[in-house]
């Protein structure tokens, strides 16, 4: 019996502490976050070039709205 207490008298000290809840939040957020990323540029030999062309789309869209909302080259009715 006396063999199985030195194995006990170190268990204390290979436990591992948990983090708490708002760390382990924030923990599991990042993982999320980069495995979201790892799988929409799967694939991409370069991203950044991939992301400033979506930028660029989506600024050339934005410019179209603003100018057709101003009434700028839109159709013109006619009645005769």
């Amino acid at each position: 019996m006396g063999m199985c207490l030195p194995c006990l008298g170190g268990a204390a000290d290979d436990v591992v502490a948990t983090p708490d809840p708002d760390t382990r939040r924030r923990q599991l957020a990042e993982a999320a976050e980069k495995r979201q990323k790892e799988t929409t540029y799967r694939g991409v030999k370069n991203p950044e070039a991939v992301e400033r062309k979506r930028k660029k789309q989506e600024e050339i869209e934005k410019q179209e709205m603003t100018t057709s909302v101003s009434g700028g080259g839109g159709l013109k009715w006619q009645v005769g």
